[in-house]
């Protein structure tokens, strides 16, 4: 398996995951804080029975990676190893779509890098996206006053790890997951003041960004998530042109969406909008004229 480098010189896990045929899109899976590509597996099952191939890599600091775990080296990292990232994809895949569907840390991770391309200048790793998809993105924390003060201390000491703040029962409402979770080697509660300003100031600037988004895209959240703030993904989906934006709030869910009891019903909200888009969308040109989307919907209790 041939690894990612990075832009410094580092060597990210990677798992490149194709169906039995012709691939319909390429999509590029951004996991969270903490944890590891190997927590999709279910997730790439279900993408590649449905004609997908998947790309994944564990992110510096995190799962079979190397770098300090929790951290960054500097405020670009997270955008240059995502460029690079696909670029790998691209050049495997240059005649498919490619969507990039990000989960918490992973979603704001995303969703920042597709708002690059909204500004004047766009930064050097600034690369086309044709579809993004979201889960329970990071767009908002409630951070408590010691959290603030911590963050604050943070800029005498930006690399020094601290615990993340997040529980393991946080994840899921499925004990299984749970326990999965908390006896898996690689999963870490470790997190630097710098990564985590930088997941805080990523938020805000792409809930600023919302009036003028022009990326076909699909937010999920859950409205029962105590590891990000749901108030993020509802000031973006209120923000944004209900004409590109899919959103959806699973009021009852716990963070980890794709880990839940009704995972099933996630997993099909996903390969819907997929089979939507992937209808209309123009491989290499760019955003396309997307489908209206239904109107957005709630979970029932």
């Amino acid at each position: 398996m041939t690894p990612l480098r990075t832009p410094d010189g580092l060597d990210l896990y990677r798992v490149d995951t194709l169906p039995s045929g012709t691939p319909r899109a390429a999509v590029l899976l951004v996991h969270g804080l903490g944890e590891h590509l190997g927590r999709y597996a279910a997730l790439t099952a279900r993408l590649v029975d449905a004609g997908h191939a998947v790309h994944a890599f564990d992110q510096r600091g995190h799962g079979r990676s190397p770098g300090a775990r929790g951290a960054i080296p500097n405020e670009n990292a997270p955008m240059t190893d995502l460029a690079a990232m696909i670029d790998a994809v691209r050049s495997r895949h240059a005649a498919l779509p490619l969507v990039l569907l990000g989960h918490s840390m992973g979603g704001v991770e995303a969703a920042r890098f597709v708002a690059e391309s909204l500004s004047p200048a766009p930064a050097a790793w600034s690369r086309r996206v044709d579809l993004l998809a979201l889960s329970s993105p990071a767009l908002a924390a409630d951070i408590t006053r010691v959290q603030r003060l911590l963050l604050a201390l943070g800029r005498l000491a930006p690399d020094q790890p601290a615990h993340n703040g997040l529980q393991p029962q946080w994840v899921s409402r499925d004990p299984a997951v749970v326990a999965a979770y908390q006896a898996d080697p690689l999963v870490h509660d470790r997190l630097t003041p710098r990564l985590g300003r930088w997941i805080l100031d990523a938020g805000e600037h792409v809930r600023a960004a919302a009036p003028r988004w022009h990326t076909p895209t699909l937010l999920m959240w859950a409205g029962a998530d105590r590891c990000v703030a749901p108030r993020g993904s509802q000031e973006f989906a209120a923000a944004a042109p209900p004409a590109l934006v899919h959103a959806r709030c699973f009021e009852t869910l716990y963070h980890e969406i794709f880990n839940e009891p009704q995972q099933d019903e996630v997993v099909a909200t996903l390969l819907q909008w997929l089979d939507a888009h992937l209808a209309v969308i123009r491989p290499g040109a760019g955003p396309s004229i997307a489908p209206t989307p239904p109107a957005p919907t709630r979970s029932p209790p």
